[in-house]
């Protein structure tokens, strides 16, 4: 192996290409239009262009990327995950071009690619499993179902039935969701397990007969059936489980006879009965959990796997580690993705892997993930801790993030004490997004002070007493106000606000001391985004104007786009059509995944500027619903009151709920 083509982007491809760069490998990247000075197109020997910005017609296109391989002069290619990662068709066409292919054969792809072929193996084989449900023959009694994708993954055409009732129409919207994002709408049903574990193990096999499993990981976290955090080993099994475990993955790996890196998944009951879920014929996002406990680097024993080498030895685990998946999405609003420019990202003291750089633009066309976050350490409690201090101290100037949600999950008393299971977010995520005042007026009064001393060479103090200056600074994203007041003095600024020193204010840092105690605030200003970064946490603000413009006001009732995004379906209703409150109206397709958009209230369905195929741009009018008993008085009193009248882009009008993933490597 000579030079490398991956078959994908952003972080994984820069994570094959650090390795490549270790081991003496060129490389190249394959890059759609959006991605043309993405960080990973940058940092390869070469790079070639695939025209357009869908993944359909780039990422996806696996005769293109074969032609880019040759015609680049690679002769290896190394698919990263999602995209065409487990496609048995493109595996086959690298080996027909005459390429190497890091994975396994295309023979084992296709035996796993639908799990339930994959299921039938590993009956045969003695692996535990959990039993498919005939949707025609369910009672009661089956409930609750979890309906799947039989060639997918990351909760594409998923859908979670707890009333026959619902089945039907779940079953429908499933297999629709399954065709469009894997090109095959065979969906099955088996038994949802309540509180159950997601554990998987990390195996390896060469091509002369030894395969290893590299320990277990614990993926329980996770939204819309996604992994947000992960950690190895799994806390909490054990020596027997952990022994069934790792013998049913070796078992499935020696039954299709699988070479190269791989994962088989499961999901552990309550009482700690496993069950067989699906291998994963790739790399796993969180494979660096896995690497930091035994101490290898699986791209390069993937590498060397393919080029024919055995594995000898089998390394020994050595701590804990956990990984966060740091994504530009807000967790308080159904999840939905966020985009704009990413000013800044710096994550010191642990392990970032981030296709993302500073100063790049987090658009629409591919997973909001921006970086995964790891740590490692003796014991979990003290991995847990570097973790969650590092992300609270991080510099993330840019789009909203989880970052809030996951400091906050870290430090939740059920995780700490390792009671884990897929039902967490469903549970806590009200408590983990609720708003919090927590030191965001003691921030804000830093970026007013700051936003003063870079008006002003001289501090801003005068000669006289001077009157109180008022500012007004929104947090973002919950919309909390602060009212900054304080007075500019010969000695300086001196807050109203008692118990508060001024010490140093520049335009980028603030000292204050607070009762008794000196803190400093490190302030970046974007337009009127301000960031304020502190021992005290991350605050990020909007700072409002004195006077609001009166006009800035959108009727009741409006439905705006909550991110760009592109229009892919509209619920069959015409203008003067009565609508519920929460009925769907149209569904949004932006970063991969569908968004539905659902009325605001119950009334009569007004106006509709919606149409399939078009692209809007945030807080673009796309429907009003028009309130019974709306009193257009009260109305015309907003407008005259600005201060009444909401603001031109909130994102909360239309009620979008976060839907799932599409194609793309949000696995």
């Amino acid at each position: 192996m000579e030079s490398l083509l991956v078959a994908n982007r952003g972080e994984i491809a820069r994570r094959v290409f650090r390795t490549c760069r270790e081991l003496g490998i060129a490389t190249v990247a394959v890059h759609s239009d959006a991605d043309a000075d993405a960080p990973h197109t940058r940092e390869a020997d070469a790079a070639v262009r695939l025209p357009g910005n869908a993944p359909a017609d780039t990422y996806l296109r696996g005769d293109l990327i074969v032609k880019a391989a040759l015609a680049s002069g690679a002769d290896a290619v190394h698919p990263g995950y999602g995209f065409l990662s487990e496609n048995a068709e493109f595996a086959r066409a690298v080996l027909d071009a005459g390429l190497l292919w890091v994975g396994p054969p295309p023979e084992v792809i296709e035996a796993m690619a639908s799990k339930t072929r994959a299921k039938d193996l590993m009956a045969s084989s003695g692996v535990p499993l959990l039993a498919p449900v005939d949707p025609d023959k369910a009672t009661s009694a089956d409930l609750p179902l979890l309906i799947k994708a039989a060639a997918g993954g990351g909760g594409r055409g998923m859908r979670l039935v707890r009333d026959l009732a619902e089945l039907p129409d779940a079953w429908a919207a499933a297999g629709t969701e399954a065709a469009s994002a894997f090109g095959d709408g065979e969906v099955f049903a088996e038994p949802y397990v309540e509180r159950g574990r997601h554990v998987e193990v990390q195996i390896l096999a060469d091509h002369h007969g030894a395969v290893w499993a590299l320990g277990t990981r614990d993926c329980s976290l996770q939204r819309r059936h996604q992994k947000v955090i992960e950690e190895a080993p799994a806390p909490g099994l054990d020596d027997e489980l952990r022994r069934t475990l790792h013998n049913a993955a070796t078992d499935a790996a020696r039954a299709v006879g699988y070479t190269g890196a791989g994962t088989v998944e499961f999901l552990v009951s309550a009482d700690g009965r496993p069950y067989f879920l699906e291998m994963n014929t790739r790399l796993q996002v969180e494979h660096p959990v896995t690497e930091a406990v035994y101490g290898v680097d699986l791209v390069a024993l993937q590498l060397r796997i393919a080029e024919g080498e055995e594995l000898t030895e089998l390394p020994a685990p050595s701590g804990h580690a956990v990984e966060a998946r740091l994504y530009a999405e807000d967790p308080a609003r159904g999840w939905q993705p966020q985009t704009g420019t990413l000013h800044r990202l710096d994550i010191p003291g642990v392990r970032l892997d981030s296709g993302v750089a500073d100063g790049m633009d987090i658009g629409v066309h591919y997973d909001p993930m921006l970086a995964k976050v790891i740590t490692h350490a003796p014991t979990r409690a003290e991995a847990v801790r570097k973790l969650a201090r590092a992300l609270e101290r991080a510099r993330i100037h840019g789009p909203v993030t989880n970052r809030d949600l996951l400091v906050r999950s870290l430090r939740h008393p059920d995780f700490t004490a390792a009671h884990l299971d897929t039902g967490f977010y469903d549970r806590h995520l009200p408590d983990l997004t609720a708003p919090t005042d927590k030191n965001s007026k003691i921030s804000a009064l830093a970026a007013a002070l700051a936003d003063s001393s870079g008006r002003s060479r001289f501090g801003g103090w005068r000669n006289v007493p001077s009157q109180p200056h008022t500012k007004t600074y929104r947090s973002e994203p919950d919309g909390t106000e602060h009212e900054v007041r304080y007075r500019h003095t010969r000695g300086g600024p001196v807050p109203e606000d008692g118990g508060i020193r001024v010490l140093r204010t520049t335009a980028d840092h603030v000292v204050l001391e607070l009762d008794g105690i000196r803190r400093t605030f490190e302030i970046a200003t974007y337009g009127d985004r301000v960031h304020v970064d502190s021992p005290l946490g991350a605050h990020t603000f909007t700072a409002l104007p004195r006077f609001p413009d009166p006009t800035a006001h959108t009727e009741p009732g409006s439905l705006l786009a909550p991110m760009p995004g592109t229009v892919i379906r509209v619920a069959g209703l015409t203008i003067g059509d009565r609508v519920t409150a929460d009925q769907p109206l149209l569904w949004l397709e932006a970063m991969k995944m569908e968004h539905r958009i659902s009325a605001p209230t119950a009334g009569t369905l007004t106006e509709l500027h919606a149409t399939p195929g078009t692209q809007v741009e945030l807080g673009t009018l796309l429907a009003v619903v028009t309130e019974d008993g709306t009193d257009h008085r009260e109305q015309d009193a907003d407008q005259r009151n600005p201060e009444a009248a909401p603001r031109p882009v909130d994102t909360g009008h239309g009620k979008p709920e976060a839907g799932h993933r599409r194609e793309g490597a949000g696995l």
